[in-house]
């Protein structure tokens, strides 16, 4: 298997390349703080906490989309075997109890200002990113927002378009949009009128995390996508113009894709069926760990069913993301 550098010695220095991240971006930054399990441990489910925690033990998960998963499968069932609409509605609701409370759930767990990560650690991943010509991320989360906003680190002169434009209003079509964030994230909201992103500034005082916390409060929620399968989670996407703008600049790609930290679920099919349609001919996947796991063997196979493109694999602990 490949490392990160000779997978980049084997493109042709002419080729464009593109760069998807999910969630494996941030782990390597801190495990500890982006998993499941610690996202589970700061939910509050109000009341209907007792019911919801005894299905992530019964299902031996702390994965939230495994369980709205299995309640939108269970919804289905019951419907066909024309069971009471009073337990109907319930599932219902907790599929949106779930949803709201992993927002809340990550914003609570979230680290508060940029500095709490290193400047070694931003040169690191800024280096990293410099590498591509379009990136887009699956993160909710602000660690990939922060790396590109430090604008006094190296590399010197490395920027970045996101399509937003002062009063931090979202313009897409009329920039040069290069960062997408295809699930919305943390930062990005809509005030009904427009999409916006809530930004830090040192006069301010507040950070992004904090405006989050207490939009939350008054039950004002960022741009996020966390429904439980790819037919929902498209549906979503082509209802928002910022979301449906970023998925179709995907389809534009070209060139040659890496992908970092994704176990290419199925969940995502909407993702890779939007790959397929793009001019995409060759994409790297990264693999963490003994690539013969069950976990690794599943992550391989899916990469191979899903992409119609020529792919390969390489190792994302050679990769030079946060070191």
């Amino acid at each position: 298997m490949k490392t990160f550098q000779s997978a980049l010695d084997s493109i042709d220095e002419q080729e464009t390349l593109s760069l998807l991240i999910a969630n494996g971006f941030s782990q390597a930054w801190d495990h500890h703080v982006f998993n499941y399990a610690n996202l589970l441990e700061a939910a509050d489910f109000a009341d209907r906490d007792e019911q919801l925690r005894e299905l992530f033990k019964k299902s031996e998960t702390y994965d939230f989309e495994r369980i709205m998963d299995q309640l939108v499968s269970a919804e289905k069932v019951l419907e066909s075997y024309g069971v009471d609409g009073g337990v109907l509605e319930r599932i219902k609701n907790d599929q949106e109890v779930l949803k709201s409370t992993l927002v809340s759930a990550i914003a609570e767990t979230h680290p508060s200002l940029p500095r709490d990560v290193t400047d070694e650690q931003y040169v690191a991943v800024r280096k990293f990113l410099v590498n591509f010509s379009n990136i887009f991320s699956l993160n909710y989360d602000l660690l990939f927002y922060w790396a590109r906003n430090m604008y006094d680190l190296e590399p010197e002169g490395y920027e970045t378009d996101d399509g937003f434009r002062w009063p931090e209003v979202w313009v897409g079509h009329d920039s040069e949009q290069q960062v997408h964030f295809l699930h919305g994230g943390l930062h990005i909201y809509d005030n009904g009128a427009d999409i916006k992103k809530h930004t830090f500034k040192d006069y301010e005082g507040i950070s992004i995390i904090e405006k989050v916390r207490s939009n939350l409060k008054s039950d004002k929620f960022p741009l996020f996508v966390s429904e439980p399968s790819c037919d929902k989670k498209r549906i979503k996407i082509e209802h928002n113009p910022y979301l449906n703008f970023c998925f179709h600049a995907l389809k534009e790609v070209r060139g040659t894709l890496f992908i970092f930290g994704h176990s290419m679920d199925e969940n995502d099919k909407h993702i890779f069926d939007q790959i397929n349609k793009s001019r995409v001919s060759r994409i790297f996947v990264s693999i963490h760990g003994d690539e013969t796991t069950d976990a690794n063997r599943r992550t391989i196979a899916n990469a191979r069913a899903f992409l119609d493109a020529r792919v390969e694999f390489y190792r994302s602990e050679s990769t030079p993301v946060w070191a």
